[in-house]
């Protein structure tokens, strides 16, 4: 026992790596799955799923798996460049369940404190920075290398039959059909009017199956949660060095309150039977308790600002029905606020960024803004 345990210590840096470049295998795998279901309808767990189904989910995957590796290596080389010790990225894999993606992202960890402001904001931005270039370019080869409409007809030849009309005969009247639609963001606005070729245009409810475009999507709605300037997150480590810990923890408190507030918007309505509003208002409140936890302020402050959430919710429920948020935002928001934390602890090295690391900084959160889908799936 105690020679495995002495050759583990020896040998952790290897074994470390090992599991690094298992858990990259394994989620290639997973999101070449997820790449086949998404693209072309194609699941491992049907009788008939053999090795061509399989390598149809490459384009997907390897879009993805690539936008997402450059990101973690921008962090990674930024803190070999400020000499701060950091892992190699870890991946992390999802089970390809019915509407999985694949995977949960990638990590890199910091080995050592950071102790400066600058280090932290250089670190911090040239992730989604790198990750942007590239996803730009995939979408840009994807929007202008787009097929011919008839390309639906291979994923759902039962459309043939409607022609190019298909989206009026099947969405909203057929209850066979899975009805996902891709939200759009700015970016993908100019892309679709300015870029894109109209006549190929994919339908919002089929673009899923365009695995270039689909690809950039999902690492545009990554690039932005990553940018949201809150704790320490990208965004946050950017807007901490562009105001410092005062006005960050001011505004991140504030964004995260936005975020709280739309992600709810309409999951409680006055027209709800008042049965279940009577078990679903105090569970929708100690919700927003304990997501609210991570503003540090007193209990009864904090009972008091979920209680006007909940109310503003309601009344604007009532006000404007059609109005309603995404409630995908809500887990996201929970586990910033309980576990990840809405300040930036404040650095022992506070130096003022020179004006290129600022027009950086600016452009960091124009991507955000950019990047933004408030409505993914």
């Amino acid at each position: 026992m105690n020679s495995l345990r002495n050759w583990i210590n020896t040998n952790r840096e290897l074994l470390r790596i090992v599991s690094q470049v298992l858990l990259f295998m394994t989620t290639l795998v997973t999101t070449t799955l997820a790449g086949a279901e998404w693209s072309y309808g194609r699941s491992v767990f049907m009788e008939d799923f053999g090795w061509n189904d399989f390598f149809s989910g490459l384009p997907f995957s390897l879009s993805f798996i690539s936008i997402l590796t450059v990101h973690e290596f921008g962090h990674y080389f930024m803190a070999r460049y400020h000499r701060v010790r950091s892992s190699l990225p870890y991946y992390i894999p999802l089970p390809p369940f019915p509407l999985s993606i694949g995977t949960m992202g990638a990590i890199i960890r910091l080995r050592q404190r950071v102790y400066s402001n600058i280090q932290n904001f250089d670190i911090g931005i040239a992730g989604p920075l790198a990750g942007f270039v590239l996803a730009l370019g995939i979408l840009f080869y994807g929007f202008t290398n787009l097929p011919e409409p008839e390309y639906i007809f291979q994923i759902h030849p039962e459309y043939r039959e409607y022609g190019l009309n298909y989206a009026e005969h099947v969405y909203g009247s057929r209850e066979d059909v899975i009805d996902i639609v891709v939200g759009d963001n700015l970016l993908f606005l100019f892309f679709k009017h300015f870029v894109a070729d109209p006549e190929r245009m994919p339908n919002p409810h089929e673009l899923m199956h365009y695995p270039f475009l689909f690809a950039g999507f999902l690492a545009l709605v990554f690039t932005s949660l990553n940018l949201l300037p809150i704790g320490q997150l990208d965004g946050g480590h950017v807007l901490y060095g562009l105001v410092g810990y005062k006005r960050h923890k001011q505004i991140a408190s504030v964004v995260f309150l936005l975020l709280l507030f739309y992600s709810g918007l309409g999951l409680l309505k006055p027209s709800d039977p008042i049965e279940d509003l009577m078990i679903n208002i105090p569970l929708y409140l100690g919700f927003l308790f304990f997501a609210m936890r991570g503003l540090r302020m007193s209990k009864r402050d904090t009972l008091m600002y979920a209680s006007t959430i909940l109310a503003l919710q309601f009344s604007g429920s009532w006000i404007f029905p059609s109005v309603v948020g995404y409630s995908g935002w809500m887990l996201f928001a929970f586990v910033i606020g309980r576990f990840l934390g809405i300040d930036h602890p404040p650095c022992l090295i506070e130096e003022p960024l020179g004006r290129n690391r600022q027009i950086i900084g600016w452009l960091a959160l124009v991507i955000f803004l950019l990047s933004f889908t408030p409505s993914p799936l």
